[in-house]
């Protein structure tokens, strides 16, 4: 899950409000994890290097306490999509599981890092992983906060407001297709909550397998 500065981007509208990226991403993720009772599940956060949120873990409760305490700004600013994928690869390729899976969600374009994306997903192929990549966030201009407070937080106005601007929106979607192709997983792109919420109930429903 990319933790960027970007993903501050307001461009996904909940019930009519304007919310920033990773909050929408969070709701879902979330859900998701909730669905699949079964499955170990790691996280790994990411915007200049990847950081290990949660190992892989039978323990959803805790995964999902550590994937609420995340934060935008936690980790140096950057986009290390390749190197998060090689952290994943790491934490996966020696699992004695039947269906291995990265789900990489970012709004971003690689621009940190050792290693480079392809490279990366080159060798979560040779793992047997599946690398199910996610774009988050609409191209072009987007609306972004125009202010921060002292924490790092988004200024508001009086009435509960975020102060905006519009800034430009760095989306390598190109990248993203030839990371789920290599790999023989999926690529999407997210624009709404919605289309979100959609995108995780299809591989919801690729990753089952009968016992």
């Amino acid at each position: 899950l990319d933790l960027s500065t970007s993903m501050w981007a307001h461009d996904f509208e909940v019930q009519g409000v304007r919310q920033d990226r990773l909050t929408v991403v969070r709701s879902v993720v979330e859900d998701f994890i909730e669905a699949r009772e079964h499955d170990r599940i790691g996280l790994i956060a990411f915007a200049a290097e990847p950081y290990l949120v949660s190992p892989l873990t039978l323990n959803h409760d805790w995964l999902l306490r550590r994937l609420e305490g995340m934060r935008i700004g936690q980790i140096e600013d950057g986009t290390a999509i390749g190197s998060a994928i090689g952290a994943a690869t790491n934490r996966l390729r020696d699992i004695p599981a039947k269906s291995k899976s990265i789900i990489l969600v970012t709004d971003g374009a690689n621009n940190r890092g050792q290693l480079e994306p392809m490279a990366a997903a080159e060798a979560a192929k040779a793992y047997g992983i599946k690398i199910y990549a996610i774009g988050v966030g609409r191209e072009g201009m987007v609306p972004f906060p125009s202010r921060f407070d002292n924490n790092g937080q988004p200024a508001r106005t009086r009435d509960g407001r975020i102060y905006l601007r519009s800034a430009r929106s760095d989306i390598d979607l190109e990248t993203l297709k030839g990371l789920a192709s290599e790999t023989k997983g999926r690529y999407f792109h997210a624009t709404d909550a919605e289309s979100l919420r959609d995108i995780y109930a299809e591989i919801d429903m690729m990753e089952k397998t009968e016992v």
